[in-house]
């Protein structure tokens, strides 16, 4: 019972929480970044990851919400660099 009372926790959202709003307008703005330089350099992949990081900053647990968007900025690099 207390395993997932746990695991509950993790993936619960309290929109009022000082944590979630923080990661949330952190994330968001990075967010924008991306879009904004993507829809500047005509990068889609940029864009489009701009875009989820937005989407998962509303969404999100703010412990996911940063491992999401640090794997989504890995991503984009990788994929920019590629040529993408």
């Amino acid at each position: 019972m207390e395993r997932e009372l746990h695991a509950y926790w993790l993936l619960a959202v309290n929109f009022l929480n000082p944590n979630f709003l923080f990661a949330s307008l952190v994330w968001s703005s990075v967010g924008f970044g991306y879009w904004i330089y993507g829809k500047k350099q005509q990068t889609l992949a940029c864009m489009i990851g701009g875009v989820l990081m937005i989407v998962v900053s509303c969404f999100a647990p703010p412990l996911i919400m940063s491992l999401v968007c640090v794997a989504l900025m890995v991503v984009i690099f990788m994929l920019v660099k590629q040529g993408y």
